[in-house]
């Protein structure tokens, strides 16, 4: 993935904003860093050469004057930085001008990421899970959210991070100007697997973009060779209904993430996983030993049956 969760790689205005305030710090604090280390310097050479101390009138009237000059020039540089602060938070904030697109709904839970594309007719909103599809150079509004505990909203190379919080719904604004694939990750602790809530987020040209959006309107494809029936059937019969959703088909559960495209997805287990046959089979059979914790209990299907299921969730596309 081309610039793999680099927040010192912005791809968007937001990013590339907070960017260049780190360049500030880092020129500003590396500046100040040097010229610290050349007076120390300086004074162990001079104090190296002294026989005795230089207790005079004057010798104290300039040592005051430098004091006094470090700390007025310590000031003005707090303050400084103090405004370019000030200047950027407002910048990356959103506000009424902000002219969105298109607003997704992003739901935190222990520990996965549900997003759902908003619009006017029910029949042309998208639900997906752990993979966020942005169309390049469009503001898009974020409306965060938290179903259970505090998490926080982290996509390094497009933005800063923004808590979800509880019973409390915020906006976020974001863009993304290059298309790539970049990581993201829930970074405030939230339990056992918060260091594996990530998601990907995938920013593409619009025209792409609406062909994605279009496969996610449609429903689950029939199965059609006999181990995708075979598998479907596995599915529909198991406890898998409790929890997932996969339209077309009975299974209609909402605890769990949207299955009905999980095939066209590059990971499981909120990015845990390389979305391949394997690692769908051992997630299915155990999730408990891949993401100690998380709410998926073990499977106790037969390793055909378990096969078979893991060749129909790769055909939902």
């Amino acid at each position: 993935m081309n610039d793999y969760q680099s927040a010192l790689h912005p791809a968007g205005p937001f990013a590339d904003r907070l960017g260049s305030l780190w360049e500030i710090f880092l020129f500003t604090t590396g500046t100040v860093w040097l010229l610290v280390l050349l007076f120390l310097a300086l004074a162990v050479w001079r104090g190296s050469r002294r026989t005795e101390p230089d207790n005079s009138e004057e010798g104290t009237r300039i040592s005051t004057r430098w004091v006094s000059g470090a700390l007025v020039l310590s000031t003005l540089i707090l303050f400084a930085l103090l405004g370019a602060s000030v200047a950027a938070g407002r910048a990356v904030t959103p506000n009424e001008a902000d002219v969105a697109t298109r607003e997704i709904r992003v739901n935190g839970h222990q520990w996965w990421w549900e997003f759902q594309y908003t619009n006017p007719r029910a029949d042309r909103i998208v639900t997906t899970a752990n993979e966020l599809h942005l169309p390049a150079g469009e503001r898009i509004r974020l409306v965060l959210r938290s179903s259970d505990v505090i998490h926080s909203f982290w996509i390094p190379n497009l933005h800063g991070k923004h808590d979800l919080i509880p019973g409390k719904t915020v906006n976020f604004v974001i863009q993304a100007d290059r298309p790539g694939l970049y990581r993201a990750q829930c970074a405030e602790f939230c339990g056992l697997q918060h260091a594996r809530m990530g998601f990907i987020v995938v920013v593409e040209p619009r025209a792409q973009f609406e062909k994605w959006y279009a496969r996610q309107l449609l429903p689950a494809p029939i199965p059609k060779t006999a181990d995708q029936q075979r598998g479907q059937t596995v599915f529909l019969g198991s406890t898998c209904v409790m929890c997932h959703t996969i339209k077309g088909t009975p299974a209609g559960a909402r605890l769990g993430p949207d299955l009905t495209h999980i095939g066209s997805r590059l990971t499981i287990g909120a990015a845990t996983l390389p979305n391949t046959r394997g690692h769908r089979a051992g997630w299915i059979a155990n999730a408990q030993s891949i993401k100690p914790g998380v709410l998926m209990p073990p499977s106790n299907l037969s390793p055909d049956d378990l096969n078979a299921v893991t060749i129909y969730l790769e055909s939902l596309k």
